[in-house]
């Protein structure tokens, strides 16, 4: 089995102004708040290990105004572009469906771009197609989107059509899994974590059949325990917690299970996945180069 060639260059927001403040997810209650404190333990030590197993994490500051941008995840689809004078990385910001979100490009665009990166959109302030990066995933010939809940199927198109790969669309239907990152994990070039609950009949079987070995969860696993929102670091899965059943099959397979505690930002409906944003998705490499793009989307 060949390992994942992304997944060593994250970045992340630290959870200065992290909070609930309002509900958009099933996950958030307002009446129910982190603890800063421990949200912070939590953070520094998601850092520390994912820097402990050889991964690059740069930081960003986090506004004030934006609670939820502490989710990395969704600020962009971070991949590394083939040119003539090297690799140049590039991020396709992200258009959050809810606009209580939306000032966190705002802030993470001039990061990008002053880290190096060029930058674009499929939309922005609440124009044009809706795209969040957390529904986004490399895995064997295309780039798996999820569709429905926060990203728009429109998106899928500009995916193709700009960084000339082929996008596999999913719907999601489960209001709990609302982006992909919920339900899917790559874990190689052969195996993921795969809650099938999580999609329609049609999404739910042409994802099963894009994995060779798929490690099945239930919807209670996915929702109680968050273990799909996981990264991989080579042979590491680092987790916010394992079910035993899962666990054992992820050592079967050689993997390691390192479990990180990250409790406090479950209150706002989101885990490790989404804590961390991989920028180191090579075009070419970890996603085959297709003309022109091209869309593939489940039956109706």
């Amino acid at each position: 089995m060949s390992e994942l060639g992304w997944g060593r260059h994250y970045v992340a927001v630290e959870p200065t102004h992290f909070r609930v403040d309002y509900v958009i997810n099933p996950f958030m209650d307002p009446d129910v708040q982190p603890d800063p404190a421990l949200a912070w333990r939590q953070w520094f030590d998601m850092v520390g290990t994912l820097r402990g197993l050889g991964a690059v994490v740069d930081v960003l500051p986090q506004r004030p105004d934006a609670p939820d941008m502490v989710y990395a995840m969704n600020l962009g689809l971070g991949v590394v572009r083939p040119g003539p004078d090297g690799p140049a990385p590039h991020v396709v910001m992200s258009h959050m469906r809810y606009p209580q979100r939306r000032m966190e490009t705002r802030s993470a665009q001039p990061w990008f771009a002053e880290h190096g990166a060029t930058t674009s959109y499929v939309g922005r302030d609440g124009v044009g197609a809706h795209l969040e990066a957390g529904d986004a995933f490399a895995f064997g010939d295309a780039l798996v989107v999820g569709y429905g809940p926060r990203t728009e199927e429109l998106a899928l198109k500009h995916l193709a059509t700009e960084l000339g790969v082929r996008v596999r669309g999913l719907r999601i239907t489960h209001p709990g899994m609302y982006h992909l990152d919920l339900a899917f994990c790559p874990l190689d070039d052969r195996r993921a974590l795969v809650c099938p609950s999580a999609l329609d009949d049609a999404s739910a079987a042409a994802l099963l059949d894009l994995v060779p070995e798929p490690l099945v969860l239930t919807e209670e696993e996915a929702l109680t325990t968050f273990c799909a929102n996981s990264v991989v670091v080579g042979r590491t899965v680092v987790m916010p917690s394992c079910p035993d059943r899962v666990r054992t099959q992820l050592e079967a397979w050689g993997f390691e299970v390192v479990v990180v505690d990250v409790s406090e930002f479950h209150k706002g409906g989101g885990s490790i996945r989404c804590l961390t944003n991989p920028v180191d998705i090579t075009l070419g490499r970890d996603l085959p180069l297709v003309p022109g793009g091209e869309v593939v989307l489940p039956p109706e």
